[in-house]
């Protein structure tokens, strides 16, 4: 599994929206993997941000 596709796994699990911190640390990824891995996924669509510095999984 790629951190992207394991980025937006944790984001699908998770009941509420996630800092990039947090979800480096439930992915055992780097922050800087994670900050990648968001914008990749924001730019397809596939994530959204709530708030700021918040993502979650669209529904």
């Amino acid at each position: 599994m790629d951190r992207k596709e394991l980025v937006f796994k944790v984001l699908l699990e998770s009941d509420k929206p996630l800092r990039p911190g947090d979800i480096a640390e439930k992915a055992g990824l780097s922050k800087e993997e994670v900050d990648k891995a968001i914008k990749a996924l924001k730019e397809e669509g596939k994530i959204e941000s709530p708030k700021r510095c918040y993502y979650q999984a669209k529904k």
